[in-house]
């Protein structure tokens, strides 16, 4: 049995959508963000830290969603280099790096949506963080010139580690500003497992607006 313990529009979509590229059948428990349940005794023994994702597999609870990730690749030998593969650095560059912009994004949501009140933000970290997050989508954009996925041989699960981000990205950033990012996002939300995914999951319940403008000094 495998359950995954799930928020909609989260980074267990990651996990959701890599469990559907592997043909993995999953058990979902759904949380949510504002009610208090991710600080309960009872998920804070499956994620110490009372952040989604966590995973039940093979007798265990296994949490963060780059280490769920590298796990489960490792666990049905797919979706990965192999280590000492020429790739398997450029792997695992990118599910870190999907990491590092993910923790951007999160800051950005937590001013723009989830701080109040409103005069509780900090427009001067706001438009900080939203200039690091341009630095991301830089490095990303000039990277996936001429590629369809992260790595040169195809599809793997640095993908779903991504490929998560995107749509918030653009939350906060224009997408005329990086059109390979955009054709990436694309391509990604088009596989047949992340519609599987989405269907399954759930649209995210965090996003109220299509772009959050920065707040006036």
């Amino acid at each position: 049995m495998i359950r995954l313990h799930h928020v909609p529009g989260s980074r267990s979509m990651r996990v959701l959508w890599l469990l559907e590229e592997l043909g993995l059948t999953a058990e979902l428990q759904n949380w949510s963000l504002v009610d208090g349940s991710l600080r309960s005794p009872d998920f804070r023994a499956l994620s110490p830290a009372g952040r989604i994702p966590a995973l039940e597999v093979d007798g265990r609870s296994i949490f963060e969603s780059g280490a769920i990730v590298q796990y489960l690749t490792e666990r049905e030998n797919r979706l990965a280099p192999l280590p000492g593969d020429p790739e398997r650095i450029d792997f695992l560059e990118w599910i870190n790096f999907a990491e590092t912009q993910a923790n951007i994004i999160q800051a950005l949501n937590i001013h723009h949506i989830f701080l109040r009140p409103e005069t509780a933000r900090s427009v001067a970290l706001m438009k900080l963080d939203t200039k690091r997050l341009a630095v991301t989508a830089r490095a990303l954009n000039a990277h996936l010139e001429g590629k369809k996925s992260l790595l040169s041989s195809g599809f793997s699960a640095a993908d779903c580690m991504m490929g998560f981000n995107i749509e918030a990205l653009f939350r906060f950033l224009s997408e005329g500003d990086y059109p390979a990012v955009v054709a990436y996002r694309d391509a990604m939300m088009a596989r047949p497992a992340y519609q599987r995914a989405l269907a399954r999951g759930g649209e995210d319940e965090i996003y109220t607006r299509d772009f959050y403008e920065l707040p006036d000094a």
